[in-house]
């Protein structure tokens, strides 16, 4: 006779715990825990580098008001008490002063992802992010997505998930609503395209 074996789901403790480790480890990936599952972003390629330094340079004229912070982990809380490493935070310069490797998001005006070519990104960066990232309360998320050379930006989160989605091809001109309040020009991204 088989007995069944109940795996409880990681906690968020297990997971900060585990990224911890792997951390200590290696450089050559990064865990997130989405939804109550355990996920992993690969290191990213020079050219989603030049992407975000690309928008770090655009965004300057807005500091110290807000920076574009990369690397910072977010505490999602309300969708599953998630854990997400976006490639980049706009954020007050010192929101996260203070706080350890995961920050709460209320200070946080938009999140940044750049798509990588790795078999979870449709998942993670097109679906499971901006439900988690709309259900925190985060303003805007901008994804440049290089599979498909747009500019997708989700805005106006309400009842868990983003009312307004608009879609940009690479070379058109995107407006960045207030809080960040700018036009910002994706020619430069035709360069950085697969």
């Amino acid at each position: 006779m088989m007995t069944a074996v109940h795996h409880d789901p990681v906690t968020t403790t297990d997971f900060e715990a585990i990224a911890a480790a792997v951390e200590r480890t290696t450089d050559a990936l990064q865990l997130e825990y989405i939804d109550g599952k355990l996920g992993f972003k690969t290191v990213p390629d020079g050219d989603h580098n030049r992407i975000i330094n690309w928008l770090l340079l655009l965004l300057m004229p807005l500091a110290p008001g807000l920076f574009l912070h990369q690397g910072q982990g977010l505490k999602i809380n309300g969708y599953r008490d998630s854990r997400a490493r976006p490639d980049g935070v706009v954020a007050p310069l010192d929101a996260f002063v203070g706080h350890g490797e995961w920050a709460p998001s209320r200070d946080t005006v938009m999140t940044v992802e750049v798509t990588s070519h790795d078999s979870d990104t449709n998942k993670r960066d097109r679906v499971e992010k901006p439900t988690a990232y709309a259900e925190a309360g985060i303003p805007l998320y901008l994804l440049v997505d290089r599979d498909t050379a747009e500019i997708v930006l989700y805005s106006e989160p309400n009842d868990g998930r983003y009312q307004e989605i608009r879609r940009y091809a690479f070379g058109r001109a995107v407006p960045l609503p207030d809080p960040i309040g700018i036009t910002a020009d994706t020619t430069p991204l035709l360069d950085w395209v697969d």
